[in-house]
């Protein structure tokens, strides 16, 4: 599928706000509201747009900590992994990746404790580095268009 100018206008506001209306996106691009869902309706057809999603403060349903954590598989212990950490409730995001390490996961934890155990989970994987968020600098930043 093609994304001309019109889908990256409407593509950039709902990355922005999903729960925008197709009227509110169409009077900003120069379209009907009728256009704009045709054309919401074809990207989400073609797998442009994968889903809607609520963003949930995890400060706000009881997390203290974020942390990103590293793993590095000990030998024959990486596939075992991959099948457990979809039962960790801790996990928001995982990525497999390349380079010394295996995994990089982005976790939430109740407090320093719930740290200490869920890291006491994770070791009889690999080794693991933890870093604790501090802040966010950007997230959830939006896909933008490529040049040229």
């Amino acid at each position: 599928m093609k994304i001309d100018e019109l889908n990256w206008a409407i593509l950039e506001r709902l990355q922005k706000n999903a729960r925008r209306s197709f009227s509110d996106i169409g009077r900003e691009i120069g379209l009907s509201s009728p256009a704009v869902a045709e054309r919401v309706k074809k990207m989400e057809d073609a797998g442009v747009i994968s889903g809607y999603k609520t963003e949930v403060s995890y400060h706000k349903t009881g997390y203290q900590l974020k942390a990103i954590i590293t793993l590095r598989a000990f030998m024959g212990r990486l596939k075992p992994f991959l099948e457990k950490v979809v039962e960790f409730r801790e996990v928001v995001n995982c990525y497999r990746i390349t380079g010394n390490e295996n995994i990089i996961m982005e976790v939430v934890l109740s407090d320093q404790v719930h740290l200490t155990e869920f890291i006491d989970r994770l070791i009889t994987y690999g080794e693991i580095k933890t870093h604790i968020i501090l802040s966010n600098v950007i997230e959830h930043a939006p896909i933008k268009r490529r040049l040229g």
